[in-house]
């Protein structure tokens, strides 16, 4: 690829393999013209075994960063020349910027997972000693990072397969102690709700065409917080459940939306805000897309 001339104003992009159903140019192209800034946000579709020549070519084709979504988090997070501790401890990053001319990586997964349920749950780690996270994988690893981070006392890892469990456990183990993320399987899961205050759901369960979460969440304290990852369709069967039981309720969009602040801060100049007029801008592109999951 031959160096593009730098633009007069900033450009950023969203590196996936398949790239072009993110939602990421519709939110920062939200906050550019919102904000009245000059810049530009773009998809750039990266097969894997080309992902080190594009990020090698970055700077030079004219982007300050970029957003990195499946499957290139674990690669870019490789090819960066600096990491924050956050991507350190992940070992997978979602947003790149340049700073004196080198890649630095980040990983806001967990920035984002917090910030949605500080604005959708204020105040909900005050007693919050237990969570239960159900899921094993990226995203998982992401949100157990940042409840431990934030000061839970212990985290129980629900999984169908005990390896991957296992596995996550004795990485961040290392980082916050053994004793701090309990790992069990998916027959467990009943056991553990009495004394969780916090559940959250990071599979694909219940998400649209996707098999349907099947938990019975009647075992939860009346002050328990669920919230879920999923956000297709924007009131998951979980957060429904929750909500007849009289639960407070975090949804997964904000988190898609909060993680994408810090990244348009870096690029832009300016740290944006999550506003009413953003959700209802995505959940319309949502519907739109997903007519069959219209409540």
């Amino acid at each position: 690829m031959q160096p593009t001339p730098s633009p007069s104003f900033p450009r950023a992009c969203i590196i996936g393999y398949p790239a072009m159903h993110s939602r990421s140019p519709l939110v920062h192209g939200f906050w550019l013209r919102e904000y009245g800034l000059p810049g530009a946000y773009e998809f750039a579709e990266t097969k894997p075994e080309d992902l080190p020549a594009f990020l090698r070519s970055l700077h030079a084709n004219g982007f300050v960063g970029g957003n990195v979504t499946i499957p290139h988090k674990e690669a870019a997070f490789a090819l960066a020349d600096q990491v924050t501790e956050t991507a350190r401890v992940l070992e997978a990053s979602n947003t790149l910027w340049f700073t004196d001319g080198q890649l630095w990586a980040d990983n806001t997964d967990v920035e984002g997972f917090l910030a949605n349920l500080d604005a959708g749950a204020p105040g909900w780690e005050t007693g919050a000693r237990i969570a239960t996270v159900l899921g094993a994988g990226g995203a998982a690893r992401a949100i157990v990072y940042g409840l431990l981070r934030r000061g839970v006392e212990r985290v129980v890892v629900v999984n169908r397969t005990p390896e991957r469990v296992e596995a996550l456990a004795a990485h961040l183990g290392q980082h916050f102690g053994s004793g701090r993320i309990v790992a069990a399987g998916w027959g467990d899961v009943a056991a553990h709700l009495p004394k969780s205050s916090l559940l959250v759901n990071t599979t694909s369960l219940g998400m649209a065409h996707q098999p349907p979460l099947d938990i019975d969440i009647s075992g939860l304290p009346d002050d328990a917080v669920v919230t879920d990852a999923v956000y297709v369709p924007l009131k998951t069967p979980l957060i429904a459940l929750a909500e007849n039981r009289g639960l407070r309720t975090v949804g997964g969009l904000g988190m898609l939306l909060h993680q994408a602040v810090p990244g348009f801060e870096r690029w832009f100049g300016m740290r944006p805000e999550v506003t009413p007029d953003l959700i209802a801008l995505v959940e319309a592109d949502i519907l739109r897309a997903h007519p069959e999951v219209a409540q």
